[in-house]
């Protein structure tokens, strides 16, 4: 038998005769006349090379040969339509799937430790990893199956994604509580830092997601200015925590810095020009879209991120 010119569909006929003995019956489960079972049954006869069936009466007695076959082909049968089928019920109590989400370490501090918590109580099996978000390489990661889902600012997709807005993320300024140069313009938190002093001000610089870091520096251009960055960061985190401890300045997303100000004895102001909102959208493959637990974590992580949304401290 040569098995890569072997018609698969002969196989369903096969399976229904055995259980079936008749081409009459076997026609009527499949949807097909009896010539067409009967064809279908030479066609067999000739690849196996065995008859399969001999007649008695108006029934078929199968041979030894097909009686032999007769079990392995239902499970091989079974585990196709099981890996075609699309799961009808997904049950996260009981998942224990593991999942890989690519982001910045502004998912690590506002996404997940509530995710934690939810998956702690909702789906107590199921893993998620949080790995780095790797510039100019995420849409490769997802490609190569490296990670499912990456968290990142709006940008031009490739078709073979899907992706889903999650949240609109506007600038603050963050300096230390008590930063001289601000404290002598008599520049309450929460005010607007001037212009001038903005750019006079040393920074500090987030740096991996180029789209991000570039959004200040390009709003400066729009009025003619610049800034003087002193330091980059590849990490939020240590973007605030050299902050604090200096009297540089930086500008971050105003979620973030209201979520580290109280934390680290950051004061938080407005920019002085405006800078156009960053949207965050969470993209995936295609191949995952009609997934029932990769569409339920997608779901979570957007309802955990939705209050992000909100004005942050009454801010616009």
């Amino acid at each position: 038998m040569n098995f890569a010119t072997l018609d698969l569909n002969l196989l369903r006929v096969l399976d229904t005769l055995l259980r079936e003995g008749s081409t009459v019956r076997a026609g009527e489960r499949l949807g097909l006349s009896q010539p067409a079972v009967s064809a279908a049954l030479g066609r067999l006869r000739h690849a196996l090379g065995d008859p399969l069936f001999l007649r008695k009466g108006g029934g078929l007695i199968p041979t030894d040969y097909a009686v032999s076959i007769a079990l392995p082909l239902r499970a091989a049968l079974d585990r196709i339509e099981t890996v075609l089928a699309q799961p009808s019920r997904f049950d996260p109590l009981t998942s224990d799937q593991s999942f890989k989400i690519s982001g910045s370490d502004f998912f690590a501090e506002m996404l997940m430790p509530r995710l934690a918590d939810t998956l702690q109580t909702r789906a107590p099996g199921m893993r998620v990893q949080l790995v780095d978000l790797v510039p100019d390489s995420y849409i490769d990661t997802l490609e190569r199956y490296e990670v499912d889902l990456a968290l990142i600012p709006s940008t031009t997709f490739p078709d073979w994604t899907d992706h889903q807005a999650v949240f609109t993320s506007p600038f603050s300024v963050i300096a230390r509580t008590g930063n001289p140069r601000i404290a002598a313009a008599g520049i309450a938190p929460g005010g607007t830092i001037p212009l001038d002093l903005f750019c006079a001000l040393g920074h500090v610089l987030f740096s991996p997601e180029g789209n991000l870091s570039a959004m200040g520096d390009a709003a400066l251009a729009r009025v003619g200015r610049q800034r003087r960055v002193v330091m980059t960061m590849p990490f939020f985190t240590g973007v605030a925590r050299a902050v604090a401890e200096s009297d540089l300045i930086a500008l971050m997303p105003a979620q973030l810095a209201d979520h580290f100000a109280p934390r680290m004895g950051l004061a938080v102001y407005g920019p002085p020009m405006p800078v156009p909102e960053a949207h965050l959208v969470m993209f995936w493959h295609k191949r995952s879209t009609q997934n029932p637990a990769h569409r339920w974590l997608r779901a979570l992580i957007a309802d955990l991120l939705a209050p992000l949304d909100a004005p942050q401290d009454g801010r616009p």
